[in-house]
């Protein structure tokens, strides 16, 4: 004869259980939350933009605009900005979608084309003396300031895409950063234009092609760890972490 001491409570009482399986189940249903859906990489790509576009009217009083028309009068300068207008949007659609668990990574091709052109525009102002004899040349002074220019709008407008990309899961953290600085240097790139004081030059098109390079790069190192779910306070990998204490 068993000891009932040694039975299990359950089965030697089960109508004592407070709660079955199913009771179980709607009680813990009941106490979950409604998860607010993330928006698609398109809305989301427009809420970014309309940021970029609130800065952009800010900075209307403080721009030239006569001497913006006389500028966009040449065929290559508005033709760069509209490839920095597009590599903008077109990087950050691509952030978005690279954002979203299997979606393809072919997403990161999508700014190529607008960076072709803005580049390949840009870079026709190293034959600005063909072009327009009298172009107005930039002094060291104004490059420095475009230079910063460029720094300070980027790096605000990293950031915010950057916490909006937090909000979905990356798998290619990296690429996703690099992506969003593209996007940041871009926008800042097209936001230069109305305050740019002299035509595009070799060493103007130097000093930009700098300062997007140097955004992309600290996007990548520090936006790549901040989206990263899988690393530690200090980059350093969780699961290596929980591996190591559980050895």
């Amino acid at each position: 004869m068993s000891d009932p001491v040694t039975q299990d409570p359950v089965t030697q009482d089960p109508a004592s259980r407070d709660l079955s399986t199913h009771d179980l189940v709607e009680d813990l249903a009941r106490s979950l939350t409604p998860v607010r859906r993330l928006s698609g990489p398109g809305r989301r790509t427009l809420v970014w933009s309309g940021a970029v576009l609130t800065v952009g009217l800010l900075l209307v009083p403080m721009s030239d605009v006569s001497g913006l028309r006389a500028r966009l009068g040449v065929p290559d300068l508005h033709w760069a900005a509209l490839g920095a207008i597009l590599t903008a949007i077109a990087a950050a659609l691509a952030a978005f979608q690279s954002s979203v668990p299997g979606r393809s990574a072919a997403w990161s091709w999508l700014p190529l084309p607008p960076l072709v052109l803005w580049l390949g525009a840009s870079g026709l102002g190293c034959l600005r003396g063909w072009l327009a004899p009298a172009a107005n040349l930039a002094e060291p002074e104004e490059m420095r300031g475009c230079f910063v220019f460029l720094m300070g709008v980027s790096l605000p407008l990293s950031v915010l895409l950057v916490l909006m990309l937090r909000r979905a899961c990356p798998l290619r953290p990296n690429l996703t950063a690099a992506l969003g600085g593209l996007a940041a240097a871009a926008a800042a790139a097209a936001l230069l234009v109305p305050f740019h004081p002299h035509d595009a030059t070799a060493t103007d098109l130097l000093v930009h092609l700098v300062a997007v390079l140097i955004v992309v790069g600290l996007n990548s190192l520090f936006g790549g760890r901040l989206l990263d779910r899988n690393a530690g306070p200090r980059g350093r990998p969780v699961t290596g972490s929980i591996r190591k204490a559980n050895d």
